[in-house]
């Protein structure tokens, strides 16, 4: 048997067939490692998710480059790769605006959440350890200290780390890494209801601890279900909301 030629140009004997051929078909370079690029892509996302540039905020590139101290080229490539991921709103003729997310568009990612940390929570029970749970009182406790001083980005910060803390524990890789997919877009739509949410939040996760501490599955499910309902709901309720159908 005659073994096919790995170059789609080549015949069986190696030599050119004129079909296929990379001569005439546009470059697609391997491009190396861009590190500016991708800093100031994500110095731009966290100034969204922590609400400094806000939704619906017009995004001048000189102003951007200026603040962020590098040149205008890597804002333009950022604000590119932040269009196809949602967070940025190119318009012709009039520029980059912070993308404003829809109801719906928050109320269908914050139900997949819901049911991706559910599941987590339960595995979470299933599978920690007596050092695991002081680890997470700890988080807990970090959670409640930024509480009382109402800092909000830190507040948003030990959220996300408790909750990423419990993917961990359900020890699901795959959960884990459909978590991490929404992860960064979950705190922006926390971000606006993490003070309001937050007495009310913080308490539903110390239960939530207490059915981990107990390896009481059942419950640890049925709290978290509860627990991302709730915040799903004070995200629809929020003030700025009910301003937008009035």
């Amino acid at each position: 048997m005659t073994q096919a030629s790995p170059f789609p140009d080549r015949g069986p004997s190696g030599r050119r067939t004129g079909r296929g051929s990379l001569s005439g078909a546009a470059s697609s370079r391997v491009e190396r490692p861009a590190p500016l690029r991708q800093a100031v892509y994500e110095a731009l996302a966290e100034l969204i998710v922590s609400g400094t540039l806000k939704a619906g905020q017009h995004l001048v590139e000189a102003e951007l480059a200026e603040y962020l101290g590098v040149s205008r080229q890597p804002v333009r490539e950022a604000l590119q790769r932040l269009q196809s991921e949602g967070w940025v709103d190119l318009r012709p003729a009039q520029g980059a605006f912070v993308h404003m997310p829809t109801e719906e568009e928050a109320d269908q990612l914050l139900s997949v959440r819901s049911v991706l940390e559910t599941h987590s929570a339960k595995l979470a029970a299933e599978q920690a350890t007596p050092e695991d749970v002081v680890r997470l009182w700890e988080l807990q406790n970090e959670g409640v200290d930024a509480l009382a001083t109402e800092d909000v980005e830190r507040l948003v910060a030990a959220n996300a780390s408790l909750h990423a803390f419990l993917t961990q524990l359900s020890g699901n890789a795959v959960l884990a890494e459909l978590i991490a997919l929404v992860d960064r877009r979950v705190r922006w739509y926390y971000t606006p209801i993490a003070r309001p949410r937050g007495h009310d939040a913080w308490n539903e996760h110390a239960e939530l601890i207490k059915a981990i501490a107990q390896k009481d599955a059942e419950t640890a499910s049925r709290i978290m279900s509860q627990h991302t309902e709730r915040t799903r709901q004070a995200y629809h309720e929020r003030p700025a909301a009910k301003d937008d159908e009035n």
